[in-house]
């Protein structure tokens, strides 16, 4: 079942009907374990497709009920290891032997998210003894909560039961008027805005080849990188708009994934922006604990000051690997984790030579602000490269323009990405402007109606009009 389709929509709003129906407490929640069960049998061919997944999460659940009341460092490291390991089986990473994989087609959508998942679990209920208490059913519906199964949001276990069980979230008009507002813009980005740019970029990928000219395959090849970020953003925050408007019409709330990342001045601002929920987990249990013992260990305080650098390299190079398991995607990470430990040592240098307060008045000028926007996009746009092409591609894009062309591409796309985002920041400034009743004019209930009308007319425009369906969810495949 493709998410979002109109099947997907039935399903929910049946689903959600009868879990709304039935009483709080133990008839919502198995509402909401058959309702689960059924999505990700849509996946299935036969039962027997499901039987790794159901042991994966069978093991996850075994060590989070028995092994974690054993406080000792080794089962500690067992369970997270294992965990850690079973996954990358079923994943089939390439640094695991070939011929131990199961070779038959078994069902993967989601299981990266339902990693996390139960990897949090496990790690928390060595120190949670609420958690070495969790019922099973509780377990199912958190992990395989089929409203973020697909490709999330990552939400911790904590906050998922405070909107089930704990305070579910109230469902009156006013909330459903921002569901179907949310539905509409999620609708909008993936069936419409993402389709027309993956349409733009598969017109370049074939013009930054094939066009005579030197100069056109050049402005090709800076339109091509710049356009696929756009996609993804469309394609997976439209996603993450549906999936958290059908999650509120079962009093769920799902955390928030992007908060504008192109507006960012900054890589490590644009990673607190984009995919919030999978860098949050991270930093948590990856970051954190990584920098705390390099802090625990290492003595030379000249050291200790790039510390934090160190562990961003090692949580957002975990991040390109996670997405998947050829070269490209570890290339990827390394590019964003260079990106990060770059501009953290850059931020230290320059706060030990100037000051806090004066780097601080320095991050927030307008023409540092112009620059640092263009060059984190281009930044983003060029580690995404690994991520939708391969390394044959781009040396031949490459060898077509030449290297004074790859410069000159990276040129204009930096310069473009500066002038383009400093217009969208002031656009965006201009019309929260007016104000009427004391909130911004666009915020109110008219000018919401209106612009949900024309993004419908913009679907049906777009969808009428296109003559191939609009591309998949792209984290799908993770």
């Amino acid at each position: 079942m493709s998410v979002p389709s109109f099947e997907f929509f039935l399903f929910a709003l049946v689903a959600a009907g009868i879990y709304n129906l039935v009483p709080q407490g133990t008839a919502r929640r198995l509402v909401l374990l058959v309702a689960n069960f059924a999505f990700l049998a849509t996946f299935a061919t036969t039962g027997y497709d499901l039987i790794p997944y159901a042991a994966f999460l069978a093991i996850g659940y075994l060590f989070i009920r028995g092994c974690a009341p054993i406080q000792t460092a080794w089962a500690f490291w067992f369970t997270v290891g294992a965990t850690i390991l079973l996954f990358c089986w079923l994943k089939k990473y390439t640094f695991l032997p070939e011929e131990s994989f199961l070779h038959m087609v078994y069902v993967q959508v989601g299981l990266s998210y339902v990693f996390f998942r139960v990897l949090h679990l496990v790690v928390d209920a060595h120190s949670d003894e609420r958690l070495q208490k969790l019922s099973l059913i509780s377990y199912l519906n958190f992990t395989l909560n089929f409203t973020a199964l697909v490709s999330g949001p990552i939400q911790r276990y904590e906050d998922y039961v405070d909107t089930t069980e704990t305070r579910p979230r109230p469902l009156d008009m006013a909330v459903l008027g921002e569901v179907l507002e949310r539905l509409v813009i999620g609708c909008f980005k993936v069936w419409a805005a993402a389709a027309i740019v993956a349409e733009l970029q598969h017109a370049l990928e074939f013009q930054v080849v094939e066009a005579p000219g030197l100069f056109t395959r050049i402005f090709c090849a800076a339109g091509l990188a710049a356009l696929f970020p756009i996609f993804l953003f469309y394609n997976f925050s439209g996603y993450t708009d549906v999936v958290i408007a059908i999650a509120r019409l079962f009093r769920i709330e799902l955390p928030e994934n992007f908060n504008k990342p192109f507006t960012a001045a900054s890589f490590i601002d644009y990673w607190n922006r984009w995919h919030m929920s999978l860098s949050n987990w991270l930093k948590t249990y990856v970051y954190t604990p990584l920098f705390a013992s390099i802090m625990r260990n290492v003595k030379n305080p000249k050291l200790l000051a790039y510390a934090s650098a160190v562990s961003l390299f090692a949580t957002f190079f975990l991040i390109g690997a996670w997405h998947g398991r050829t070269s490209e995607f570890f290339f990827f990470g390394f590019l964003n984790g260079l990106g990060v430990a770059v501009n953290q040592i850059y931020r230290t240098i320059l706060q030990e030579k100037m000051g806090r307060k004066p780097f601080a008045a320095l991050s927030a000028r307008p023409l540092y602000l112009f620059f640092g926007r263009g060059l984190t996009f281009t930044w983003v746009a060029f580690t995404l490269l690994w991520f939708w092409s391969d390394w044959a591609q781009l040396a031949e894009i490459a060898r077509g323009i030449g290297f004074g062309g790859v410069a000159a591409a990276a040129l204009i796309l930096i310069l473009a990405s500066c002038v383009a985002l400093q217009a969208l920041v002031s656009m965006d400034a201009l019309l929260r402007g007016p104000k009427l009743d004391g909130r911004p004019l666009v915020l109110s209930r008219y000018a919401r109606t209106v612009f949900v009308t024309l993004l419908v007319m913009g679907v049906v425009t777009v969808q009428s009009v296109m003559t191939s369906p609009a591309p998949d969810i792209v984290y799908k495949d993770f």
